[in-house]
């Protein structure tokens, strides 16, 4: 399909004032280099976000980064907690921007799956205890994760403060000259938690039927709107269905999809599983047909995720509308330069940076 104009991958996608050069998009992948242990960006991440810059990445998410201490998964994620935090992001953003990718972060709290050691050579697996540096997780309830220490169960007064945490890490975002803002509702984390019958137990306002164990996700959108700029957009990351009978599902997807909406989401982020162990029936593109539904369903610009590995697949998926970009993981941190070599397989003009141009696939 090289040449042809009916290809979309690299077309520009404008949300609010922003506008992303193409369609492949990195999303927001741990890599646990937060060596200091302070949630601080560092070379590596510079380098690591830089290089996909280069390559021709239209937008990069930063990895989940913890709006709170105690909301970290590992002692290693980076954060923005902190004011010390914006001088490392802001560093990141500057360079993606001088190499025409736009820059977003992922903000996070890992609830009740926090405390866990980094995925990296020389770190023990699972749980990270409290006398090695780890600390006791909070959550919807005290039922702990598989294998995993029990959390805090959050009260009620605590739960409404967190809408607060999350807006104040994203005008640190804002103060760092980030592009755009996701939430992470999704892989079972804190604010899917409290999506979801199977963590969710409560009986309070924040528990109980759709609408109170969506509560804490609509206050927390709610509070971010406020304090990020009108002229760029928010996504949320959703986990579209847990894979299991009696868990979250497509329809409350979509149900809470259409809620989400008038609070000012402008992209939802779709993938799913991860807040219990469960088999997910994976396979290339095995998410695209969720993101279709959610785009079909809502109107709302959306992004497909999982498996997402050749360019004409990439394409595709653009091209026939079921997603409006497509989050390149796996394959993007093999290859830094996807897009290039994506470009060549369409027959586009090559996204690298000039420096590189004389390592660019032939056309």
């Amino acid at each position: 399909m090289g040449g042809t104009m009916a290809s979309m991958l690299f077309e520009p996608l404008s949300l609010r004032g922003l506008t992303c050069r193409n369609r492949v998009w990195l999303p927001p992948m741990c890599t646990y280099q937060a060596e200091a242990q302070d949630g601080r960006a560092t070379d590596w991440h510079l380098v690591h976000y830089g290089a996909r810059a280069a390559g021709g990445f239209g937008l990069m998410i930063v990895e989940a980064t913890a709006v709170d201490p105690v909301g970290r998964i590992t002692s290693h994620d980076l954060g923005l907690w902190d004011d010390s935090q914006i001088e490392g992001f802001a560093r990141l953003a500057g360079f993606a921007h001088r190499f025409g990718a736009a820059l977003a972060v992922q903000l996070g709290h890992s609830g009740r799956k926090g405390s866990v050691w980094p995925d990296r050579a020389g770190f023990p697996d699972g749980l990270q205890p409290l006398e090695q540096g780890g600390w006791q997780p909070v959550g919807p309830g005290p039922e702990a994760f598989p294998q995993l220490a029990s959390p805090w169960a959050l009260s009620t007064a605590e739960v409404q403060a967190l809408p607060a945490v999350f807006a104040a890490a994203a005008a640190r975002a804002q103060a760092a000259g980030l592009d755009a803002v996701e939430l992470h509702a999704a892989h079972g984390y804190l604010l899917h938690q409290f999506l979801s019958p199977l963590s969710n137990h409560r009986d309070d306002q924040y528990g109980g039927d759709l609408a109170g164990r969506a509560r804490l996700l609509r206050e927390t959108v709610a509070a971010v709107r406020r304090v990020w700029p009108e002229s760029k957009p928010l996504f949320v990351r959703l986990s579209a269905t847990e894979w299991v009978d009696d868990g979250w599902s497509l329809d409350d997807t979509l149900a809470l999809v259409e809620d989400l909406k008038p609070l000012g989401v402008d992209l939802v982020d779709v993938s799913s599983g991860g807040n219990l162990v469960t088999a997910i029936p994976s396979g290339p593109g095995y998410q695209v047909g969720l993101a279709a539904a959610v785009k079909q369903a809502s109107g709302l610009a959306v992004a497909a995720v999982g498996q997402i590995t050749e360019p004409v697949q990439a394409d595709q998926i653009v091209r026939l509308g079921q997603a409006d970009a497509v989050l390149v993981g796996r394959a993007g941190l093999r290859e830094p330069a996807w897009p290039e070599r994506a470009a060549a397989a369409l027959g586009r003009p090559t996204p690298l940076a000039d420096s590189y141009r004389r390592g660019a696939f032939p056309r």
